[in-house]
This record gives C-alpha cells, structure tokens and sequence, in this order.
C-alpha cells in the first residue's frame, strides 16, 4: 500500500486520505453486490455505504429504458440506510462493472457521478468518498469533490 503526505486545498490540510481496513471492507461490499447482480445496462454500478453506527448498506444501480428514470447505486444504499439504519454516512464508495468494449474486466472504483455527489453534500457534509487517484485508492471528503455545491 502507497503511503501517501496530507494534501492541501485552499491552505486547509486535508485529512489522512489512506484506506483502512473498513474502507477495503465497503468495496469488497460493493463488489459482491455487482458480481451477484450484473446485468449489462440495466445494473452497472453497485455502491457501499457505511454509516456512523459502523453498519454498511449497499446499493445497485437501477437502469431504465428512459434514462431520466435510472436510479444511481448511491441513492439506494443511502435510502436504504434511512429507512433501515440510523440515516448517516460516514464513508462511501462506487464501483462499476466494465463495459463491453473494455479490454480490463475488473470491477474498478469510480467517483459518485454529479447528482450523487449533490446528494451525498446535502444529507452527509463530512461523509469521506472512496476514489481511485492515478492507480491509487484514496478517501477524500465529499467537499473536495464538489467545492461549488448547488444552493437553493
């Protein structure tokens, strides 16, 4: 494993970005629920979700014919944590399955697309997201990965 200095942003120190071993254990969630549910454009994506109380929730993303209509794997891992467990998130994590065309068929960890990371902002503000940096998996807060959120 990569050990890796503290980053700055905007002259804040940014937190221990190296992965535990709960944090190998949310993609290792992740992946089982893809691996058991993979069906080509229709679940691509599954997600893990750890909440405060240390349960992990997991979630698959949900495709349809009308794409406006897809549900993302973040969305219902977090809704299955508010309506099952105690409704937090203290650490996330996306994986996709590989598409077709792609030479490499491993599952890789991806970022939360642009409304997961709204989502993700407004319910947990200092929720940390597992990402893949150059071929590094790190953790950042969900901050860094939206700066400018949207504010109604």
């Amino acid at each position: 494993m990569t050990l890796r200095k503290p980053k700055r942003l905007n002259d804040s120190i940014l937190p221990d970005v190296t992965l535990t071993d709960g944090d190998h254990e949310l993609i290792v969630a992740a992946n089982a629920v893809l691996e058991s549910h993979y069906r080509p454009f229709w679940h691509m994506v599954a997600a893990a979700i750890r909440s405060h109380d240390g349960r992990i929730w997991t979630g698959l993303h949900i495709g349809t014919t009308v794409g406006r209509l897809s549900v993302c794997a973040e969305a219902v891992a977090f809704g299955r944590a508010l309506l099952d467990g105690d409704g937090t998130i203290q650490t996330a994590v996306a994986v996709r399955h590989p598409k077709p065309e792609e030479e490499n068929r491993e599952l890789a960890v991806v970022p939360p697309c642009g409304a997961c990371r709204e989502m993700l902002l407004d319910h947990a503000p200092n929720a940390m997201i597992i990402v893949k940096d150059s071929d590094v998996l790190i953790k950042l807060p969900i901050r860094t990965l939206l700066p400018l959120p949207y504010r109604r």
